[in-house]
This record gives structure tokens, C-alpha cells and sequence, in this order.
């Protein structure tokens, strides 16, 4: 997934466009938390402590799939998930629409709405 998302540019797109008025996260970014979260959503995990506590021996190379260098700490991305806002959901929103707007899965003609 991170492979195809930075093929595409999709996660330099997201660093640059995808912002988030942040108090207490030290140097993380946004992508940062989207990395866990993605990695989360895919990974059949039933929680997010049972995910972190299978990602920690992998947390570097995991992490550097998304060209990061750290895993956030569990409160750094407990912090972000209770401050998040719509605005920068929006963005991300609008992101991955234009991207499928750009890029269809399929090339046939599609009718409807």
C-alpha cells in the first residue's frame, strides 16, 4: 500500500497539502499518524493496542515505508485522534477523491452517477 501511494505521489501530496493546526506533537506530522492508521486499517488488528504491540519489533522499516524515520507514541497519537477537526479530514478527503478522479480503477467508460 505505502509503495503504491508513494508511486503515485499520493503521500508527498499528502505531506503538502493535508494540514493540521497541531499543539503537542512534537516533530510528528500528519503522515506520521496516517501511516498508523492505514497500517492499522489493514491489518485485521481488533484493536489499536493490539496493533502497536505487533508493530513495535517492525515499528523502523514500517515507518520507513512511508519515508518516516519514527513510530508515534501511543499518546502522541492519542492526542492527535481527540484533536483532529473536520478541515484536515476534508483535505485528505479531497485528496484521495481527485486521486481516483485522475487515476480510474477501471478505463472502461462508466455510466451513471
Amino acid at each position: 500500500m505505502a509503495a503504491h501511494l508513494q508511486k503515485h505521489g499520493v503521500l508527498a501530496k499528502i505531506s503538502e497539502r493535508v494540514r493540521f493546526a497541531r499543539r503537542r506533537f512534537g516533530h510528528y506530522e500528519v503522515i506520521d499518524f496516517l501511516a498508523v492508521l492505514f497500517g492499522y486499517a489493514i491489518s485485521g488488528e481488533r484493536t489499536l493496542e493490539a496493533f502497536y504491540e505487533r508493530l513495535l519489533p517492525f515499528a523502523a522499516p514500517f515507518m520507513a515505508l512511508f519515508d518516516r524515520d519514527q513510530l508515534p507514541s501511543r499518546s502522541a497519537l492519542s492526542r492527535f485522534l481527540a484533536a483532529v477537526t473536520e478541515a484536515p479530514v476534508g483535505a485528505l478527503r479531497t485528496l484521495f477523491i481527485d486521486d481516483l478522479l485522475n487515476r480510474p480503477i477501471s478505463h472502461e467508460k462508466q455510466t451513471g452517477a
